[in-house]
């Protein structure tokens, strides 16, 4: 019986697999009648059975042949005969001809046809050719070939890893696992399971413990796919790695490519994610063929849906959440979370990755809060119970790939995607290769220890503690600090990283509306959209702070400078804010801010949408008219405010008077500037001719040598001579035009206004009589001076720009003293009395316990003729 078949593939020298030329799936194993070849032996080859097998292999497979059965052996039903190829070639004569495969002993006993007969002694002729030739089997070499059936342990991949070798298809099991005979040594081979690098086919039907696993949708095809093309073909073999189980991982070239390529294009496989970091640079080709399959929505991809192109858009983040979560805001000015692409932060849970969570934070926050970047959406993620729908996205600064970043530096792992999961970074390869940089390098997360994390300490939890910082703080300029929280328009949480201290930052000079705490509660007018422009410009950005003093509950007062510009300016100048003259006086910014202001009014923005410029007119007139209306104060004022008296005046009695804090401490950091300044002998200009009364100049202060700000109150200009006041103390003196100097720019009232202020005791009239007022005046200065008092603003008259105190002296040791006033003291010894013509305000009803005691006071003063009362009452009827 003779027929036509295709070869599929070769068992051995002498016995080969053949498939239907109309039907593919119907095979038969054919062998060669009288010879007989070595055999090929998981146990271990028999000599020269790899030389014979490779022969027949070389000469038939894929080849169509022509067969014709001479006899089948009953029981087993194996057929043989011979058989010829379509070039004329018959085995196998041709076979033994080349000496690689023997004639059996016991051919043709059973059977004496002369056609038989004349067959034998051919093939007998032909063999005994060889063996003279020492052909094939004949040969006087061993012929033996060693196999090892596993890669034997690292050693191998040491070797031969990036190599490129010959190899053979001994078996196709499934599309992307083979069976391949490698052809490393001329005396040694390694048959190994092999998976073909970089893809993954559905599985093929296989009986495990007798069950039958039926095969998956397109298994099948594929094995025949590759079986068509490489079983039994020779071809080369370039080594990848190997895979946690100790099989080979190898990308196979078909003569006509890398058939992994093939099974993608036709639909036939999906790329395989944990073999990126193996392929490097080669997983792109291979992602280029299933994106093809993926577009024509071949076999698996069947239900395939296109991502819709979103392109990319530029944007500015405006919050770091996290490592890989982040806000921005487009140029409308609309803002979205988004999560990076195929990359997550260290996680809470994870012992390895919860310390290096902050600081792959800051990581974020160092290169992209308030920066432009630009963002391509990869896809989006649908809520769950524990996260928020969002969008995932690639995010690039100036060039970068942040995602990539990240990795690189081992602040964040890569996600492992499911295997129809196409919401992924288009560099997701790039992206494993590098995470898998930084586990050899150690780095973050991988390095095995914890990072040293910074830690802060509250120094606004309480107002001791705030003092102890104030101190310190208050003594530099621009201290570089991290805006932590936006607690309002005008109140921050700032930390400060070298001092390790955490801060609440009050904004001095103005003051924000206040906004709800929480969505459900209603604020001031405008409250939100401080909070929201403090948010957009401060939150998380790096900043400078002026400190000068602190409030009652431990907060800091002081100036905020993001990007170097002051932000109580910007709030005020988008009219989110109002200017309090008196706070931003004492800190020396009330110019600037005053000037916002002006442009917010004349801009009818925010607190000033409806701003009617009259209503500035009758307020500036309001104090003029005020001296001839009544002045009734209906609650006690409770201004208390440290404060230290810097000059009494021998001829009137009246006071001049520094606030302590952020004025005091503003003057401190002026004066060693002013000092340091006056120093420098390229500084030393004198004063112009002529200077004018009311002109402010520096003076060379008679009694220390030092210099300071002052204004001149009167001019000899005869002598060449003025009388200048100290600006910031409150004394005077004459000095001649030579010891004068113009006051440079920088230190101008403009910067800081003139600290000494106008006060008088309240309640209280010195005596006129010049001996008494000398005495009374130098009185004041033995209780006072050098101390650090508290004083009472009971009214501030501000016409004549006086303010009226009550003087306490918390400094005493004596309990009761500390309660009375030092107003009280004065005139208990007989220094001073209660004016008989009182101010519109003195009289007031919520003054009569005060007037009380302190008529009290004189009467007994009077009794025991103390000081101006020595020789009785003088006081006029």
């Amino acid at each position: 019986m003779a027929f036509v078949a295709n070869v599929k593939s070769v068992l051995s020298g002498d016995t080969l697999v053949l498939t239907s030329t109309n039907n593919p799936t119907l095979e038969k194993v054919f062998s060669l009648a009288y010879v007989s070849a070595p055999r090929l032996n998981k146990e271990g080859d028999e000599p020269f059975a790899f030389q014979s097998r490779e022969f027949l292999r070389n000469m038939a497979v894929g080849k169509p042949i022509r067969a014709e059965v001479l006899y089948t052996v009953p029981g087993s039903g194996r057929e043989y005969g011979i058989a010829s190829f379509q070039d004329g070639t018959q085995i196998p004569e041709a076979l033994v001809k080349a000496g690689w495969v023997k004639v059996r002993e016991d051919a043709g006993r059973k059977d004496d046809s002369e056609e038989l007969l004349d067959r034998l002694d051919k093939l007998r002729n032909l063999e005994t050719q060889a063996k003279n030739e020492n052909l094939g089997l004949h040969s006087v070499n061993n012929g033996f070939i060693a196999v090892q059936n596993d890669l034997g342990g690292p050693d191998f991949m040491k070797e031969w890893k990036g190599k490129t070798v010959d190899g053979v298809i001994e078996r196709v099991i499934s599309g992307d696992r083979l069976l391949i005979r490698l052809l490393l040594t001329e005396k040694k081979h390694w048959q190994v399971m092999t998976l073909l690098a970089g893809i993954r086919t559905p599985s093929t039907e296989r009986v495990n413990q007798g069950q039958t696993q039926p095969a998956e949708e397109y298994g099948n095809e594929a094995r025949s796919f590759v079986e068509t093309r490489l079983l039994q073909r020779q071809v080369k073999i370039k080594i990848v790695g190997a895979s946690p189980q100790g099989q080979l991982v190898a990308t196979v070239l078909h003569p006509r490519g890398n058939i992994a390529e093939f099974l993608l294009q036709e639909g036939l496989a999906r790329c395989n994610d944990f073999h990126s970091t193996m392929l490097g640079a080669d997983m792109a080709a291979l992602r280029a063929a299933e994106k093809q399959a993926q577009e024509k929505k071949l076999r698996l991809h069947k239900h395939h849906v296109a991502k819709s192109s979103g392109g990319s858009d530029d944007m500015t983040v405006t919050k770091i959440v996290g490592a890989d979560t982040i806000f921005v805001r487009n140029k409308a000015g609309d803002e979205k979370r988004i999560s990076l692409s195929s990359v997550r932060g260290p996680r809470a849970g994870e012992q390895s990755e919860a310390p290096w969570r902050e600081e792959a934070k800051e990581f974020m926050r160092k290169k992209l809060i308030g920066k432009h970047v630009r963002i391509t959406v990869d896809g989006s993620k649908p809520a769950t119970d524990d996260f928020e729908a969002r969008d995932v996205a690639t995010v690039v600064q100036n060039g970068k790939n942040i995602g990539l970043q990240l990795v690189q530096e081992g602040y964040a792992t890569v996600i492992r995607h499911r295997k129809d999961d196409t919401d992924r970074a288009s560099n997701y390869d790039e992206l494993l290769a590098a995470q898998e940089t930084a586990k050899e390098e150690k780095k973050g997360i991988w390095s095995g220890k914890a990072p040293k994390i910074k830690q802060y300490a509250d120094m606004s939890e309480s107002v001791q503690k705030a003092k102890i910082q104030l101190s310190t703080l208050s003594r530099q300029r621009k201290v570089p600090g991290v805006v932590d929280f936006c607690k309002s328009g005008s109140r921050f949480t700032v930390l400060i990283p070298r001092e390790g201290a955490k801060l609440t930052l009050v904004l001095a000079g103005v003051r924000a509306p206040r906004a709800g705490r929480n969505a459900q509660e209603n604020g001031e007018p405008f409250g939100q959209e401080a909070l929201d422009l403090a948010n957009k410009r401060c939150n998380q950005r790096d900043c400078e702070i002026n400190v000068y003093d602190i409030d009652k509950v431990g907060g800091f007062i002081g100036d905020l400078y993001v990007n170097r510009e002051s932000f109580a300016k910007i709030l005020v100048e988008e009219g989110l804010a109002t200017v309090h003259e008196y706070s931003a006086e004492k800190s020396g910014n009330a110019a600037e801010l005053l000037a916002a202001q002006k442009v917010a009014k004349e801009g009818r923005k925010g607190l000033w949408h409806d701003w009617d410029p009259s209503q500035d007119v009758e307020e500036e007139a309001a104090p003029e008219s005020s001296a001839e209306t009544p002045v009734t104060i209906d609650k006690k004022p409770e201004d208390y405010r440290d404060i230290i008296i810097t000059n009494i005046d021998y001829e009137t009695g009246k006071l001049k008077i520094q606030e302590v804090g952020k004025g005091t401490a503003a003057l401190t950091t002026l004066m060693n500037e002013f000092k340091k300044f006056h120093t420098d002998p390229k500084n030393n200009n004198p004063i112009k001719d002529n200077p004018k009364t009311g002109d402010y100049v520096a003076a060379k202060f008679t009694q220390d040598g030092d210099w300071y700000r002052a204004r001149i109150r009167s001019n000899d200009r005869a002598a060449k001579v003025a009388e200048v006041v100290y600006i910031d103390y409150g004394n005077s003196e004459k000095q001649p035009w030579s010891k004068l100097r113009p006051l440079d720019q920088q230190f101008n009232v403009q910067r800081l206004k003139a600290q000494a202020v106008d006060a008088q005791l309240a309640f209280v009239q010195l005596p006129q009589s010049p001996e008494y007022l000398k005495d009374a005046v130098d009185f004041i200065y033995d209780v006072t001076e050098g101390k650090n008092l508290v004083g009472s603003f009971d009214y501030v008259d501000n016409k004549e720009n006086v303010s009226y105190i009550t003087i306490f002296d918390p400094s005493s040791k004596d309990s009761e003293k500390v309660t009375e006033s030092i107003n009280r003291e004065i005139i208990r010894n007989g220094h001073a009395m209660v004016p008989k013509k009182l101010k519109p305000w003195e009289r007031s009803k919520v003054f009569e316990p005060i007037l009380k005691s302190l008529t009290e006071s004189m009467v007994a003063a009077k009794e025991e003729r103390l000081g101006m009362w020595e020789y009785g009452d003088l006081t006029e009827d």
